[in-house]
């Protein structure tokens, strides 16, 4: 089961948390007191099914993820959050045995963006999430530019709520248009955005400021 983490201190608004994904409670909280320290929102995960829930739900801005987890190696659930979100969830992987280049080497080929052993140095820790969500924040920034150009507004009304949970059929329900007419935009948002799923679209709107993480549409009365 997830955890949310929320120090009270006050601190960077990153807009939304960080993900932390360790089968070691005493890691998780560890890490969550630590970057609670400078106001940073933690959520945790112990393994890699609560992890992906934990994404889907809470939308974080960076995951620190374990490299041994007890349902899936950190190594393929990087990969797997690569594909599914694409290039705009920055991911940390850590490990207190896989510690050498090559092992680095591998984690970064698989799409993590930075690798750390384990113990944590609390500053160094702090120091590596800043800069990766700073980073994230100056594309969000300019991807926001692009996808506001890019789509129609029944574009962005069909990938509003497609973020908000709506399946296909409801998204033609509630806006009165066929299925068909619903896929064809689909196909056309994926393109625009270039990007391979649903899943992909999803997050590019919220990494674009098109949704926010607490925004739900509600559903249509029927």
């Amino acid at each position: 089961m997830t955890a949310a983490h929320d120090s009270g201190a006050a601190g960077p608004d990153l807009g939304g948390p960080v993900l932390v994904v360790d089968d070691d409670a005493e890691i998780r909280v560890l890490v969550s007191k630590i970057l609670g320290r400078i106001g940073v929102r933690t959520v945790e995960a112990a393994d890699g099914g609560e992890a992906f829930a934990a994404v889907a739900a809470h939308h974080p801005v960076l995951v620190l993820l374990d490299v041994r987890l007890p349902d899936v190696s950190g190594y393929e659930l990087c990969r797997e959050l690569r594909e599914r979100f694409g290039d705009g969830l920055p991911i940390i992987l850590a490990s207190a045995e896989k510690t050498d280049g090559l092992d680095r080497s591998a984690g970064l080929l698989l799409g993590a963006d930075d690798y750390l052993v384990k113990p944590f140095d609390p500053d160094d820790l702090r120091a590596r999430v800043r800069r990766l969500v700073s980073r994230g924040r100056q594309e969000v920034t300019a991807e926001s530019t692009s996808t506001t150009g890019l789509l129609t507004p029944r574009e962005v009304e069909i990938l509003e709520l497609l973020a908000a949970g709506r399946a296909p059929a409801e998204i033609a329900r509630e806006l009165v248009i066929s299925p068909k007419t619903v896929a064809t935009h689909l196909q056309r948002i994926l393109a625009k955005l270039g990007v391979h799923s649903q899943a992909q679209a999803v997050a590019h709107a919220y990494r674009a400021g098109l949704v926010r993480p607490a925004e739900r549409v509600p559903p249509a009365s029927r």
